[in-house]
């Protein structure tokens, strides 16, 4: 099956809420801030400088991941998805060096990540890609019991 990594766009702002969701529901880390973010992607996500991708196989929206500008010089790696019938098919990799080159592209000097000790795949993915755990620290999820950061 031909993947591929797009841009954003809104008319797939239901399928980057449904992808999320269907994660943070399974796990049970479902809490406001992810809402609020999935709710408000344009002022939380975009304006500030920030970018989502999306993963299409076909016409179907199978995955998503966004960066999250931080501060200047910082991103944070955030709402990363992949449908459960597309796990396993190199998906979350596409998505995550979408996100790092992304994030060159923006001059950031360090990419952040929050995460859940319940998601051991995913904390095997991102310690692949270079990052390294750090102490947990101005976290805007109180499910966040992870912090991972890479510097580039």
């Amino acid at each position: 099956m031909n993947i591929s990594i797009i841009d954003f766009d809104p008319e797939y702002a239901a399928d980057f809420k449904r992808l999320n969701l269907e994660w943070l529901d399974k796990y049970d880390l479902t809490e406001p801030a992810d809402i609020n973010m999935l709710d408000n992607y344009q002022q939380e996500i975009l304006d500030p400088g920030g970018v989502i991708f999306l993963a299409k196989a076909g016409e179907e929206i199978v995955g998503t991941a966004a960066l999250v500008k931080e501060s200047a010089g910082e991103f944070e790696l955030a709402k990363m998805a992949v449908t459960a019938a597309f796990q396993g098919m190199g998906i979350s990799k596409m998505l995550i060096e979408k996100c790092l080159e992304a994030a060159t592209q923006r001059k950031a000097s360090k990419v952040i990540l929050l995460s859940s000790t319940k998601l051991a795949t995913a904390l095997s993915l991102y310690e692949k890609y270079g990052f390294r755990y750090v102490p947990v620290t101005n976290s805007h999820y109180a499910t966040a019991d992870v912090m991972m950061e890479k510097i580039i």
